[in-house]
């Protein structure tokens, strides 16, 4: 275990470049076993949630090479095992290797996946969506058949729900007929795996829209596909460089992913520059919260694409303890989402938690260092955030491996941006 020590209280900025998407990559890795040919994938980022995923891979038969941010999948000899139970408790998206191992060998078994502990997060979604495909689902045993090829359906989500959209598209992708899902989440990182289905041969209408039609065929091909950069890494960072009082340029970035961000970001009185390769957000502004019409206090809440993603919620929490003003929380999706918000209040934030999804700040505050936890990988971020704008004695972040799940050299980032951050042993 590894804990960051970092000393707080100066602005951030500086020029990096944004790393491959966390979120499209991992199902990709999953995607990849559809075809016995090789799969490489391009821009995919040093992470922790890749290296079990690519791990898990290798435990049921496929030959796995990396080399920098190149990864190459061939799964021509799949294994009929179960997926091992302690990989499959560290990563959520160890579910998705479900659908590839129904075509390849008409059975599945796995642990629970595990993931994040932000609250309940349903798998009836995957269950209900692979039954209608025809498969046989005990979600009791975590065991998954397929006497025969699966069968397209209509199938209409109760939630568009992120992995299940990506479970269900690798299901139909190879399945009899035609497939229709209704209220499928349309995310940059789920639209990018429906594009790496389309360049292995998959028949996909509906991109960038809730409902996507999958046309099944016979047999996928290999390919070479770039993974898409991480929107949520960008905002994060940016969300980092505002709090701080710094400046920020980050490349490699695609405009249309930031239009809710920006509003966001408008909402807290910063502007950014948004060009089709590159966002700026300049140096020298102060944070000012916007109040709604009449004066009311102005809310941010989360929901499907293309709403405030949930994973953006924590980084723009700490943003708003630095902002004059007061502003409302909403977390709509998880319960376990603002528990992170205690140890900011010891820190000395202004936050009232109104109940498990709400909670109220007022700033800006001065925060000050103490020792915090990563309870996931957002809040870690956001502890890390914290931190960067804290003062008097240097913060601790323990737990700093949680981080390295979902951000790609996070210190050596924070670093070239002009943070004073070290990696020691906890």
């Amino acid at each position: 275990m590894s804990r960051f020590v970092i000393h707080g209280g100066r602005p951030l900025e500086g020029e990096i470049v944004a790393s491959g998407s966390k979120n499209a990559v991992l199902p990709m890795i999953a995607a990849a076993l559809l075809t016995e040919e090789e799969v490489v994938l391009e821009n995919v980022p040093s992470i922790r949630d890749v290296d079990v995923m690519l791990e898990i891979a290798g435990e049921i038969g496929a030959e796995v090479s990396r080399l920098e941010d190149r990864v190459t999948i061939r799964g021509a000899n799949l294994i009929d095992a179960p997926l091992p139970d302690e990989l499959c408790e560290r990563v959520r998206t160890s579910v998705l290797f479900v659908a590839p191992l129904l075509h390849r060998l008409g059975r599945a078994k796995l642990h629970p996946p595990g993931g994040d502990g932000i609250g309940r997060r349903r798998l009836d979604t995957h269950f209900y969506g692979l039954r209608q495909l025809g498969a046989a689902v005990d979600d009791g045993e975590f065991e998954f058949t397929a006497r025969e090829r699966l069968e397209g359906a209509m199938i209409f989500f109760d939630e568009a729900s992120v992995t299940a959209t990506e479970h269900i598209l690798m299901a139909a992708a190879l399945a009899n007929g035609t497939t229709t899902i209704l209220n499928a989440a349309s995310e940059p990182h789920v639209m990018d795996l429906a594009k790496l289905l389309i360049s292995m041969g998959a028949q996909i209408d509906g991109l960038y829209t809730n409902t996507l039609t999958v046309t099944g065929v016979e047999k996928l091909h290999g390919t070479t596909h770039r993974v898409v950069s991480d929107h949520i890494e960008v905002a994060s960072y940016l969300a980092l460089a505002a709090a701080t009082g710094g400046g920020l340029t980050i490349h490699d970035t695609v405009r249309g992913h930031y239009w809710m961000m920006h509003r966001v970001f408008e909402r807290f009185g910063l502007a950014l520059d948004i060009k089709s390769d590159r966002i700026i957000l300049p140096s020298g502004q102060t944070p000012r919260i916007q109040a709604d019409a009449g004066g009311a206090i102005p809310q941010v809440d989360d929901g499907p694409w293309p709403q405030f993603p949930t994973d953006m919620m924590s980084p723009f929490l700490v943003l708003a303890t630095q902002s004059e003003g007061t502003i409302l929380f909403f977390e709509k999706m998880f319960e376990g989402r603002m528990y992170f918000v205690d140890p900011l209040i010891q820190m000395g934030a202004n936050a009232v938690i109104c109940d498990p999804h709400r909670v109220i700040i007022t700033g800006p505050s001065k925060l000050r260092g103490q020792t915090v936890r990563s309870p996931d990988i957002r809040a870690g971020m956001a502890m890390i955030i914290a931190a960067l704008c804290a003062t008097g004695r240097p913060c601790v972040v323990q737990n700093a491996e949680i981080v390295d799940r979902g951000y790609e050299q996070v210190e050596e980032k924070l670093r070239a941006i002009g943070a004073d951050i070290e990696r020691e042993a906890d």
